[in-house]
């Protein structure tokens, strides 16, 4: 679960993992959401706390889960005026929602999010005004042409975008670089969908005057054969792929490095060179980080030892830090001109980008 301000102050939210034993006084569990509304706005108008944009890389529940308690799903003007969350515009794949319910039911969160996608989706249709509260961007292209009609709201695979609910912000942009549209290859296509398909992006955010402050790259849970393929596509234009801030995918799992199982071959599993590549674009002095539980020297996966060691390595090549996100507060980076680093005591400068923990589960992103 990630929180992204922007230097222009709007909030992008990644992801969401909202534990209802968070709600019981008695319980040690992080109270996020509290954490969450702690930072923020509320709106002038109506009082309601918003964030411009939320972001479902995909949906298995840990990415979703809380959604219906704590934001408000159906048209702005039926809020009934709690401290539920406004989203001001939704982030949202058909394609990953197809992938994954090929091989998992929803959950009951998933489910909320995917109908409340549709009902924004045919305001538009319907040529309803798109206002805060109904917009939504579409990520990537469904099957079948069924997207076709959406060319105002929908962001192309490998297409860079600069607006948020409505309004260009010219302090960040974001690439999409995955879902990938279907492949003819029934083989391949089922392979991605297997393989935890999410989406990608790849954020430039802006601090102090540099429009070029930090490159985060965010991919929820993706795993080998979406990373085989990216390398696959962008090869040649590789700075597509890099990054001064990796949330590494699905919570540190070899499985996003590898088509091996580490529980049975151990030492003797082999690295995919294709995914590798595409996952070590690591700029000077970038951060690698694991959302995760406690990562120990055993066969568990995720996180995995074997993953975090590949993961050190990367970041010793370019000068950079391995973290993991732990405890029950977030961890923070503040982006200066000269890129992002772990917020100290000091106050924030410029963007950030907010990371929380609950229990001994991190959220995605950070």
């Amino acid at each position: 679960m990630a929180l992204i301000e922007l230097d222009s102050g709007r909030k992008i939210l990644v992801d969401v993992n909202i534990r209802e034993a968070a709600d019981d006084p008695e319980d040690d569990t992080p109270d996020v959401a509290r954490m969450l509304r702690e930072r923020l706005d509320k709106d002038s108008k109506t009082g309601h706390y918003y964030v411009d944009a939320f972001l479902l890389s995909h949906p298995d529940q840990d990415h979703c889960r809380g959604l219906e308690r704590h934001f408000h799903l159906g048209p702005p003007e039926s809020h009934p005026g709690d401290d539920k969350i406004l989203i001001r515009e939704m982030w949202s794949s058909p394609m990953v929602f197809r992938r994954a319910s090929k091989n998992h039911t929803l959950c009951a969160d998933a489910k909320a999010w995917k109908k409340e996608a549709k009902r924004r989706v045919q305001h538009f249709r319907d040529d309803k005004p798109m206002e805060s509260g109904n917009r939504i961007l579409i990520l990537g292209e469904d099957e079948n042409g069924k997207t076709d009609d959406l060319g105002p709201i929908l962001v192309m695979t490998d297409q860079e975008f600069r607006s948020i609910d409505g309004l260009r912000d010219s302090s960040f942009s974001a690439r999409l670089l995955a879902p990938m549209p279907t492949s003819d290859d029934e083989d391949e296509e089922e392979l991605l969908s297997k393989n935890n398909s999410s989406v990608v992006l790849r954020f430039k955010l802006s601090a102090e005057g540099n429009e070029d402050a930090c490159r985060y790259l965010t991919g929820g849970d993706a795993e080998v054969a979406i990373w085989e393929r990216l390398w696959a596509r962008h090869e040649n234009r590789p700075h597509w792929l890099d990054y001064d801030l990796l949330l590494t995918p699905h919570h540190c799992s070899w499985h996003s490095l590898s088509r091996d199982s580490w529980s049975k071959l151990g030492e003797e599993a082999e690295v995919s060179p294709d995914a590798r590549s595409a996952l070590s674009q690591a700029r000077g002095g970038a951060y690698l980080v694991s959302s995760s539980k406690e990562i120990l020297d055993d066969t568990n996966d995720p996180p995995c030892i074997r993953a975090k060691r590949e993961y050190q390595t990367i970041a010793k090549e370019a000068g950079g830090r391995f973290e993991r996100v732990a405890g029950p507060q977030p961890s923070k980076y503040t982006i200066s001109r000269d890129g992002p680093r772990l917020k100290s005591a000091a106050a924030a400068i410029g963007a950030s980008v907010s990371s929380g923990a609950i229990g001994r589960q991190p959220l995605p992103h950070g």
